[in-house]
């Protein structure tokens, strides 16, 4: 075998429960990331003339320790292990090894790792970082890529991060009942973070950043291997693979935004839209709804309309009805703002998000909303302003274009609105999604 393309997928595969295992050997972060690079370095230079071993991760958890004791006793100046000449053929130990590292272990070592990133102690913008390079192997500078930032600002965020977990007393044993439901609701959080800094992306930059919506769900499922009769799990990984369904329609050729009601729907992944539904149908068995079930539930309503006319509008305002009750949130409340100017008209949704003008003050996407309300019923003055200030809080020159050319759309409907109203009584309509 000499190309070694097949050997990267069996590396990023096994890196969470190698990784994972030889973290809970070592108890030290930095040294088991050293000694699984080297056991992947030798990786390269064995599989290609043996052949892929019948258990990748425990070949890599093997030579990974191997390579960290030696390193250890060289840095005692006391008899190395021996090389790579003595440990090329490894079938024996390589089984010896999968029996001992057993599902049940890599489960809890692979939690394990993933808390680890979740540190109470660390801002979620490290957090992440810290999961996108030790977990998903990211390098430093494709992290830097996604976030924006230069390589060695990123590099001392990471370097912080382990710092501060380095520092702290976290334990290596395997968690408990109790510990591991806490565990998972944290895990569960820092991957949809991970997605949603990969799927926030706008203009220009977006294609670097699709990478980040891909590790998420990578991990989602890899959770989901772990707890599959966790209906919250199978709800953020269902809600994940809706979102990232769109991606081939979310921008145009000039990498700009399209809107939801403007995307080519024939480009959308059907096959993760069909995984999608498929878990939804088996989490509603359950009967245990939570928030990542009910985003995937709206999702799913979205993904299921073959056209924007098609879309269940009153579904989703229930939806987000029972969210509101489950997750009370002003941001949440916005979002079912456009669902109500759907099925109830804009004054029924403008009513709806005034009260929240305080908290939302600062959040672009409230001004966008209330201008497009504005203008659906005639307020035009009113509208401009909205806009005005929605693009003054764009977080990027290019996101603020996005809102430009957008909001300026629904200024022109609003001017069509006005003339028809001369001529004739309106209901207003609705305005046009801000989804993306």
């Amino acid at each position: 075998m000499t190309d070694l393309a097949w050997i990267d997928p069996l590396l990023r595969s096994a890196r969470p429960q190698a990784l994972g295992a030889l973290v809970r050997y070592f108890r030290d972060l930095d040294r088991a990331e050293e000694a699984f690079q080297e056991a992947s370095l030798r990786a390269l230079t064995h599989w290609p003339q043996n052949g892929p071993p019948r258990d990748p991760t425990a070949w890599l958890v093997l030579v990974g320790r191997n390579v960290g004791l030696d390193e250890a006793r060289r840095g005692k100046k006391r008899e190395p292990l021996p090389g790579d000449e003595a440990i090329s053929d490894l079938d024996d130990a390589e089984s010896n090894i999968a029996e001992r590292l057993d599902n049940s272990h890599y489960r809890d070592d692979v939690l394990r790792l993933l808390f680890i990133c979740c540190h109470p102690d660390l801002p979620a913008v490290q957090q992440i970082a810290l999961a996108l390079r030790v977990v998903c192997g990211l390098t430093v500078k494709e992290i830097a890529r996604a976030f924006l930032i230069s390589e060695s600002a990123m590099e001392q965020r990471i370097t912080r991060a382990k710092s501060k977990v380095a520092n702290a007393d976290v334990p290596f044993e395997a968690p408990g009942a109790i510990e591991r439901a806490e565990r998972l609701g944290a895990v569960a959080a820092m991957i949809y973070l991970v997605f949603n800094e990969g799927y926030s992306a706008s203009g220009g930059e977006a294609h670097l950043r699709v990478a980040l919506c891909e590790e998420a769900i990578r991990l989602a499922r890899l959770l989901l291997t772990l707890f599959p009769a966790e209906p919250e799990i199978m709800g953020l990984t269902a809600l994940l693979l809706f979102q990232h369904a769109r991606a081939a329609a979310r921008f145009d050729a000039d990498g700009e935004i399209v809107l939801l009601d403007d995307q080519d729907r024939s480009r959308w992944d059907r096959d993760m839209i069909a995984e999608g539904h498929a878990l939804l149908e088996k989490v509603a068995r359950h009967r245990q709804p939570g928030s990542y079930q009910i985003q995937a539930a709206i999702a799913g309503v979205h993904a299921h309309a073959a056209r924007p006319q098609d879309t269940d509008w009153s579904e989703i305002d229930q939806h987000y009805a029972t969210l509101e009750r489950l997750q009370p949130s002003p941001v949440v409340t916005l979002n079912r703002a456009v669902a109500v100017s759907k099925t109830q008209g804009p004054a029924a949704a403008l009513a709806l998000i005034e009260p929240l003008a305080g908290v939302l003050g600062g959040y672009f996407h409230f001004f966008g909303l209330r201008g497009a309300l504005l203008a659906q019923l005639g307020r035009l003055d009113e509208a401009r302003i909205a806009f005005d200030r929605a693009i003054a809080l764009a977080h990027t020159p290019a996101e603020a274009a996005h809102i430009r050319m957008h909001l300026d759309r629904l200024m022109r409907d609003g001017e069509i609105w006005k003339s028809r109203q001369k001529n004739r009584a309106g209901d207003g309509g609705a305005p046009r999604s801000f989804s993306v």
